[in-house]
């Protein structure tokens, strides 16, 4: 028997549900931090988005991840933010980033790639943003600029991945915990960055 699974039941729905309050406050924490005042507050934006690049970039290059989520290696960000922040003229952050392994539980993984996957579907908005700094897909902000296919189908394509892992409830939890704790390690990145 094959149960339908529609899409209001759908995981990506769902941990979009569960981590709301975590996902908006970092929104929020950001935005005070009025990145688009300036270059300079710009490039503290991009040194946040470094250090959770930096620290995820192992699960970008996972077999068995690649194997579940189709092209995955492509989605992989962190020499585009490395770029931004070298057009800029800033110094990478420092060594004090602790970096994921690529060996992590499987719903872990998938936590934390939803938030990696999903800042870059908001990214579509914040380039937008960036425009009036002068930044754009060739210099300052090319780490935000929409895939050539368009976000929402790029997006689309990593959802319907990522709904279709068959997972136990007892991981179904884990996939969430991951994702709320993705979004508080970025929150912890800004504060760095912003205090």
């Amino acid at each position: 028997m094959t149960v339908q699974t529609s899409l209001e039941d759908s995981r990506s729905v769902r941990l979009k549900a569960a981590t709301r309050d975590s996902h908006g406050a970092l929104d929020k924490r950001i935005m005070a931090g009025d990145i688009f005042a300036d270059r300079s507050n710009f490039a503290r934006f991009l040194r946040v988005q470094y250090r959770f690049h930096r620290s995820i970039d192992a699960l970008y290059a996972s077999p068995a991840l690649d194997a579940l989520l189709p092209d995955l290696a492509e989605r992989r960000r962190l020499q585009q933010v490395r770029s931004d922040l070298q057009d800029l003229e800033q110094a990478l952050p420092g060594e004090d980033i602790i970096a994921l392994g690529n060996d992590l539980p499987l719903p872990t993984a998938l936590g934390w790639l939803y938030v990696a996957e999903g800042s870059n579907l908001g990214g579509t908005v914040l380039y937008k943003m960036a425009a009036a700094l002068g930044l754009d897909r060739d210099f300052g902000a090319r780490h935000l600029a929409a895939h050539p296919d368009g976000a929402a189908r790029h997006w689309r394509g990593f959802t319907a991945a990522l709904d279709a892992v068959v997972l136990s409830p007892a991981q179904e939890q884990e996939v969430i915990d991951a994702a709320d704790a993705a979004f508080r390690s970025v929150h912890g990145h800004v504060e760095v960055e912003f205090s």
